[in-house]
């Protein structure tokens, strides 16, 4: 378990770093993903280039899209795991507004 500490002085109106590392099992798996994401992005980028059929782009966009989305719930399911867990325990409510304002951010 690795404890929170909140001792700064800044205005919240932008993201807060935790300063206790983020040291979690799927890190590999999530770094893994997001490596392909990126050559599936980098081929979406190619086809357009060659100006390939938009709706060939589109399809491969949604996958690069999808793709996205399910590394972010791995990374959303291990933090609650985790971090919340601990923010939960220490009474941390900062660290709680802190993923509802992720949470936000993910379902624009």
């Amino acid at each position: 378990m690795h404890e929170h500490h909140h001792d700064h002085d800044h205005d919240h109106g932008h993201e807060h770093v935790h300063d206790h590392p983020h040291h979690h099992e799927n890190t590999p798996a999530v770094l893994n993903r997001l490596s392909r994401a990126i050559g599936h992005l980098e081929s979406v980028r190619r086809m357009v280039e060659d100006g390939r059929d938009c709706s060939e782009v589109l399809i491969q966009l949604a996958a690069v899209r999808s793709a996205l989305s399910a590394t972010s719930r791995i990374i959303l399911k291990d933090h609650i795991q985790h971090c919340v867990v601990d923010a939960v325990e220490a009474h941390d409510q900062e660290a709680i507004d802190e993923l509802n304002r992720a949470i936000d951010h993910l379902f624009k």
